[in-house]
């Protein structure tokens, strides 16, 4: 017989044992290893069934052991010592309130940094006891909130929970993907419901198509310092269907998806309003849409300002002014999209939203530019319309967003496109082993150790260039047992699960060598991270895998979309070789790919193997974590690895750009056969070199103390969350402060009438007034005296600026390298033509052209392509347009 009805039973603790509830409720334990290792110490076997989750354990903990500890002096001090020191972590100030103009008398409306900044995510991947993660997207999210906890940043995270979580995943006998979806209890989880005054389960509620409701219960989660709302729609008052719309992450089809995202982005904004409001937590001056899933936040705020009384062009001023958008993906079919019906009908009279005109909406989102798809809504798109900041999350996926969406910005050539990077980082105390925390430690200090990694920035880094070559490799082969026995453990699991007895197992005791050069790689499964382009040469890679001097073992893991059949196949193609007896002992598949296996994965490993197809990878988090702990990478130069890449830190992979690139099966081919030849020639006899004194690897060993020393601090989640902060944040908070009612409702009226008469400017006349040139040619240094004459029409110079554009020159005369140099007024208006002049700089060699054009001016524009609008000349002036210089 089935209950029909669960809830969970918990123990009552004793009071001098209170205070461990508190730990348990707050989620620093998962990166904190002082409170994780309190916990073990209530129940050693407990924790190890538990997983590792507190609240798990207390579920279980028996009745005579609570008494116990109750009474024991020493475990009592250990208890007080973590309680305090969580009180002091909560409240004490960090590196937010000691800024320059921040803390309680700086942050907020007065000083220059928000007093709240939320941000909203799909999933968010802070611990495994927490499992609401599908791959990076996730765990980026959850590293952002934990530095920005660390950093004293005031964050509010918001998302969904998802009942069944994503999913986890199993193999059939013959390799093939299987998935299976456990159903969550908040309950059991490290949450708590967010209540009324009155103590009844506050919620958020949207209107739907067909006079239905849309309900959802807050779950709040304790991230540090960070409080991380989280929307259930799995509540009584809900009718089945509307039930079942947190079901799963990336559940269902478009109709199931465009609910999710609604209640994301407009249950989001109400769930933080209704958390602010029964909390006294500061409101967010700062939204931050980390990717287009959540980009419906914007419309809900601006249906808050119109019903203030403020018109639906200056509440978009408004809302865009405080707006961050992060993208993650370079690919379009990365992005979700709907078809302007299904939106339509969501928004229209009957639907959310009824103050917001629904073409108004889907103005915001549809793909109305050269190459879009007119009658799709993509969310990426509405991201960038709603926001007035915008970042990729590397450099080289910044410049790739920029010609991604340069559609939106015509006249702008990419790298003109407002979409600025941050590159991501990683959060130290979460992923390295403490092992070589310990490395650290040893030198400067436990507290010290842990600022280094959780703040970043900080000299104290360098201590680990003196730590002896000896501890280190001691400290790498250490974990790489490790390694070998979680992979051992894991992968008789995952043989049993497919339907192995026992007794076939046996061989499973020699799987992997502590000793062997051991390379991972893990991650999400698309086409395009090339999970297979390992197996091109089969032959080859088992010759690398058995050779007598100098062999390599490899350990992969990773999940396929359950709608991605031909991932999926790239899964079984990689299983069916690791279970070729020949060689498996020296490779291994591990299924159901998690934070839990991460955390040991990326410490075990001597090298981080990374080979998607260029430039495809947005970051790719994974190999930063991988380093951190002295592991090397080997990868193509993509995503960070393109920015931060240097022989020191390991190995950039070649990749068959040019003709090759248009041919996959090609580039596929001579990419992989520069990845054997490296680990052939320079990974492996590097990792077995022990010529010298000490019989050490002792190459190998600078190679992981450079990485730890020079790449560590930059790969830091504590770097990523200060960028945001200064270069993102507190800008849009400043921008946000600016435009009330009144200079929002302004702004947008200078946009309509700007747009509205930009059709008659126009670039009349160019001409060079002077330069030391003659035959055509110019020296380097000297200076060129332009005046230009242009029709404004009906505008004023304060409306606009008048820029020469310089730089190289190709074939083409394309201006490549390009700078801007402003030129003034000097005459006009005579027929509403204006006279411009201002010098223009020689300051390269080679070939070199100008332009002039006249773009669109505010002092409220965050940047002068915000509108789109440029004018150029329409003829190539004839009187010393292009200089050569020498």
């Amino acid at each position: 017989m089935k209950a029909i009805r669960r809830f969970t039973v918990r123990p009552v603790l004793p009071e001098p044992l209170r205070p461990l509830s508190d730990l348990a409720r707050n989620l620093r334990w998962s990166w904190h290893t002082e409170t994780r290792e309190l916990f073990r110490a209530v129940d050693p076997d407990g924790w190890q069934e538990s997983g590792g989750d507190p609240v798990r354990l207390l579920g279980s903990v028996s009745a005579a052991r609570l008494a116990e500890l109750a009474a024991d002096r020493p475990f009592l001090d250990r208890l007080t010592a973590a309680h305090d020191d969580l009180d002091t972590y909560l409240h004490g100030a960090r590196w937010y309130q000691e800024r320059d103009g921040g803390g309680a008398g700086g942050a907020g409306r007065d000083g220059g940094l928000p007093a709240a900044v939320g941000y909203f995510s799909p999933e968010f991947g802070v611990t495994a006891a927490l499992p609401q993660y599908s791959g990076g997207l996730g765990i980026l999210a959850g590293d952002h909130l934990k530095a920005a906890s660390d950093l004293g940043v005031p964050l509010i995270g918001v998302g969904l929970l998802y009942r069944h979580g994503y999913f986890r995943q199993s193999l059939s006998r013959d390799g093939w993907q299987q998935e299976q979806y456990p159903v969550l209890d908040p309950h059991e989880l490290p949450l708590t419901l967010l209540r009324e005054v009155d103590g009844t389960p506050a919620q958020v509620a949207l209107t739907l198509p067909g006079r239905r409701t849309l309900r959802a219960c807050v779950w709040q989660a304790h991230v540090g310092r960070v409080p991380l709302l989280m929307l259930d729609s799995d509540v009584e008052e809900n009718a089945p269907a509307e039930r079942e719309v947190t079901d799963r992450l990336y559940g269902g089809g478009s109709e199931h998806r465009l609910l999710q995202e609604m209640l994301l982005g407009i249950g989001g904004v109400r769930a933080v309003r209704t958390f602010c409001r029964l909390t006294g937590h500061p409101a967010p001056e700062v939204f931050h849409t980390n990717e287009g899933h959540a980009g419906f936040l914007g419309l809900e705020r601006i249906r808050e300002l119109a019903d203030t009384g403020l018109g639906f062009e200056a509440a978009l001023e408004a809302v865009r002014a405080g707006t961050v958008f992060t993208t993650h993906t370079p690919v379009p079919a990365g992005i979700d999209r709907f078809d302007r019906s299904l939106v339509a009908r969501h928004f229209g009279d009957e639907g959310e939203l009824p103050g917001v005109d629904v073409e108004r909406v889907l103005g915001l989102g549809l793909e109305t530019y050269p190459g879009g798809q007119p009658d799709l809504f993509n969310m990426a798109v509405m991201g960038l319309r709603l926001a007035q900041r915008a970042n990729g999350v590397s450099t080289l996926h910044g410049a790739v967003s920029r010609e991604m969406f340069a559609g939106l910005w015509p006249g702008f050539d990419p790298e003109e496109v407002p979409i600025t990077s941050v590159t991501n980082g990683v959060h130290a105390p979460t992923w390295v082993a403490p092992e070589v925390i310990g490395l650290g430690a040893r030198r400067i200090g436990v507290s010290r150790t842990e600022d280094a990694l959780s703040v970043g920035g900080s000299p104290r880094w360098d201590a680990v260039a003196d730590i002896p070559g000896t501890d280190i490799w001691d400290v790498r082969r250490s974990l790489r047992a490790q390694l070998v026995t979680e992979v051992r453990t894991r992968l008789r699991a995952s043989w049993r699960l497919r339907g192995a007895a026992e007794a076939e197992l046996g061989w499973i005791d020699g799987v992997l060598d502590p000793d062997v050069l051991t390379i991972g790689f893990a991650r999400r499964v698309p086409s395009y991270k090339r999970l297979t382009l390992m197996l091109r040469d089969r032959e080859r890679l088992t010759r690398l895998l058995l050779d007598p001097e100098r062999p390599i073992q490899i350990v992969v893991a990773g999940k396929a979309h359950p709608a991605d059949d031909g991932g999926k196949r790239l899964v079984q193609e990689l299983v069916k070789f690791a279970d070729d007896p020949r060689v498996r002992h020296r490779i291994v598949f591990l299924p159901d790919y998690g934070m839990g296996m991460a955390q040991k994965l990326y410490p075990g490993c001597d090298v981080w193997l990374n080979n998607p197809l260029r430039p495809l990878e947005a970051c790719g988090t994974s190999g930063m974590k991988a380093a951190l702990n002295g592991c090397l990478n080997l990868s193509v130069l993509d995503g960070w690895w393109d920015e931060w890449f240097e022989p020191d830190f390991g190995w950039a992979i070649p990749t068959a750009d040019g003709a090759a690139a248009d041919d996959e099966n090609r580039r596929d081919e001579l990419e992989a056969n520069a990845l054997y030849e490296l680990i052939e020639e320079r990974v492996a006899p590097r990792f077995y070199d022990r010529g010298g004194e000490s019989g050490l690897p002792d190459r190998w060993i600078e190679m992981v103390r450079r990485t730890l020393v020079n790449l560590g601090p930059k790969v830091l989640a504590g770097r990523m969350v200060r960028e945001y902060v200064e270069r993102l944040y507190a800008p849009a908070a400043r921008a946000h402060r600016a435009l009330d009612a009144g200079s929002a409702a302004d702004l947008a009226a200078w946009k309509y009438r700007t747009r509205t008469l930009w059709p008659n400017v126009s670039v009349d006349h160019v001409e060079a007034l002077s330069v030391a040139a003659s035959g055509g040619s110019a020296e380097l240094g000297s200076t060129l005296s332009l005046r230009v004459t242009v029709g404004l029409g009906e505008l004023r110079p304060d409306d606009v600026e008048v820029q020469a554009v310089a730089g190289r020159v190709g074939s083409d005369d394309a201006i490549a390298d390009a700078h801007t140099f402003p030129l003034k007024p000097v005459g006009g208006p005579e027929e509403g033509r204006w006279v411009y002049e201002g010098p223009l700089a020689l300051d390269r060699t080679g070939p070199f052209g100008y332009t002039v054009r006249v773009l669109p001016a505010h002092p409220l524009l965050a940047s002068s392509a915000d509108l789109g609008l440029v004018t150029l000349p329409t003829e190539v002036p004839g009187d010393g347009a292009g200089v050569l210089m020498r």
